[in-house]
């Protein structure tokens, strides 16, 4: 059985690549720079080197396939991102007809049900909407997995960190599923693997418990020693952050989006044994943060 990977170098898609080498399998791995790949997976693993952009590329790289997992590769820098977003789609749905894939797993996030109004978000809605329109064509079992806010994001936040400052735009008291990008490995993985599901299905990753921001700064202080408190500061003041560290206006714009968007009545899915995963917040921060810190 081949399980074709796409960007096997990043949060998500690096562990998928791992435990399915672990379980056995060799993966066929979709990148551009085979450089940044983990040198241990090199000889263990399929390598089709190209641009997930290209739609013959993802077309000959997912051929013969049973199933694949789809990240989409996000590119803050465009003016249009949420088009992109939908031509990129257009390759693997082209391939869905073409090679009738089986199994598709995408990495969505909570919000992306919205449809529009969550920032880069929306790209990942256009995806949805594309993928569910080749599933109704070919017949192939798609799942949308629908994931919490990464731990993985306070590593961009290092320096506020230091600072004792954990900071949203979001209400404090507004608890938000907190998850690690590898138990939502361990749960596409066991999906990209299993061969009894069918249709159309949601399932969204919750991680163990949704946390309030003081929640998490509190979480935070425990497991690095710094003491961390939680602020919320306003849209315009993350726009002057964000143009500070040079990113691009339609960049900025696609950022505060993510966090104003998603306000009204989401995540779609209520927690239940389905969504929840173990690693807690604590204990992802005492062996990557607090390192780090």
């Amino acid at each position: 059985m081949t399980i074709a990977v796409t960007t096997p170098t990043g949060h998500v898609g690096s562990h998928v690549a791992r435990l399915l080498v672990q379980a056995g399998l060799r993966p066929r791995l979709l990148l551009r720079d085979p450089g940044r790949l983990d040198a241990g997976l090199r000889d263990r693993a399929e390598l089709a080197v190209g641009d997930l952009r290209d739609p013959g590329y993802v077309a000959a790289a997912t051929r013969d396939v049973a199933a694949v997992l789809w990240v989409h590769p996000d590119d803050w820098s465009l003016a249009d991102s949420d088009a992109d977003a939908e031509r990129t789609a257009d390759g693997l749905a082209t391939a869905m007809h073409e090679s009738r894939i089986p199994r598709v797993v995408l990495q969505s996030s909570i919000g992306a049900e919205l449809r529009h109004g969550a920032g880069f978000i929306d790209g990942l809605a256009r995806v949805e909407q594309r993928l569910d329109a080749a599933r109704d064509q070919t017949g192939a079992a798609l799942l949308h997995l629908r994931c919490g806010y990464f731990m993985t994001n306070l590593l961009g936040e290092l320096d506020r960190l230091r600072a004792g400052q954990l900071v949203t735009t979001r209400p404090l008291d507004d608890p938000l599923p907190w998850v690690d990008p590898y138990d939502i490995a361990v749960v596409a993985t066991a999906r990209l693997l299993a061969t009894g599901w069918t249709g159309r299905q949601v399932q969204a990753v919750h991680g163990p418990a949704d946390l309030t921001w003081p929640e998490a700064a509190a979480a935070l202080t425990a497991a690095t020693g710094v003491p961390i408190k939680a602020e919320r500061i306003s849209d315009d003041q993350q726009r002057a952050a964000l143009r500070q560290a040079g990113l691009p206006e339609v960049a900025v714009e696609g950022i505060i989006g993510m966090g104003v968007g998603p306000h009204e009545g989401f995540p779609e899915q209520s927690r239940s044994v389905l969504t929840t995963t173990p690693t807690s917040l604590a204990s992802w921060a005492v062996t990557h943060l607090r390192p780090a810190l």
